[in-house]
């Protein structure tokens, strides 16, 4: 299940300057010829059966969705009425799934990551993978390795650990965080905690249940009828709500972590992440070149907006 439904508001200015026009992110050419969204499926094909990979989309943004993926079949396109947090977007995609196969593993890919080392996040899935059938009352969140104290990710205390590997273990969540201060993530950072990387992987039915226990004004909805016909009346119905914040922080007994430390995670959720990975891999793709070359004020207010987020690299 690939998330594509989100605003991507903070990265209109980039993305604007990008492609002329304030396009969600997941559907921006940043680098490498493609969009995030395109190198997100790229990524995860070798891994999923085509026909069992589904996206999770917005009405508003149909216009970019129908030119991105025109060999997707329809109902593999989970089209939301609009972006009400992942939270929803994902139950709506577990009640699709749960009709067809209710005993299902399923995997949430959020389209605005990078990966340094694509083969070590596929071998991540993969583990994962087996992780979830073997755990099936428990979700299991994908953690990376902190090199700074980031402010803006959920973070993880590890617990016991259940599978012991050098590049792979598998771990009890102990306590789970969402953006914390700096002073707390410096502390995260010096007691071997993890960055959610938001990657998350379990049964439907593990997924559902626990969407139950934590968000009931949105299991009212679920249980009454389903949501087949009837999605906007839900979305008109329900506020926004982020899983992270309302699901994985309130049930960190039923949360396993499972570490994920080559493969060079990042989210790329603001200009100073998107910057800062065009200075670590040294790439500089044309629309950089030639906003560098014109002088124009547009990259000044991007690299602005970026020192703001708190980032020093030179570009």
């Amino acid at each position: 299940m690939v998330l594509a439904g989100g605003d991507g508001v903070r990265l209109h200015a980039l993305t604007h300057l990008i492609s002329g026009e304030p396009r969600p992110k997941q559907f921006c050419n940043f680098f490498g010829g493609k969009t995030l969204l395109a190198h997100t499926r790229e990524r995860i094909a070798p891994i999923f059966n085509k026909e069992r990979t589904l996206f999770a989309l917005t009405r508003v943004h149909e216009r970019y969705h129908k030119s991105e993926l025109p060999d997707v079949n329809h109902r593999n396109r989970i089209v939301q009425p609009a972006n009400r947090g992942t939270a929803l977007a994902m139950a709506v995609c577990l009640q699709a799934i749960a009709r067809e196969e209710a005993d299902a593993v399923v995997a949430f890919f959020p389209s605005d990551h990078h990966y340094a080392n694509t083969p070590a996040f596929q071998t991540s899935i993969e583990v994962g993978l087996r992780a979830a059938e073997e755990y099936p009352h428990c979700l299991i969140v994908l953690g990376a390795k902190p090199t700074y104290p980031e402010v803006e990710y959920g973070w993880i205390q590890p617990g016991r650990t259940l599978v012991d590997s050098s590049t792979n273990p598998l771990q009890r969540v102990s306590k789970f965080w969402e953006k914390p201060t700096l002073r707390q993530a410096e502390a995260f950072v010096a007691r071997g905690c993890l960055w959610n990387t938001f990657v998350t992987l379990g049964m439907a039915r593990a997924f559902l249940d626990i969407l139950r226990a934590t968000v009931p004004q949105l299991a009212r909805l679920m249980d009454v009828g389903g949501m087949d016909g009837r999605l906007d009346e839900i979305y008109g119905a329900v506020p926004a709500c982020d899983f992270s914040r309302a699901v994985l922080a309130r049930v960190p007994r039923r949360l396993l972590v499972l570490q994920d430390t080559m493969s060079g995670w990042t989210d790329l959720g603001s200009p100073s992440r998107v910057f800062d990975l065009l200075t670590r891999d040294a790439v500089q793709p044309a629309w950089l070149l030639r906003q560098q070359t014109a002088g124009h004020d547009a990259l000044v207010e991007c690299t602005e907006t970026r020192q703001q987020d708190g980032t020093n690299a030179q570009i």
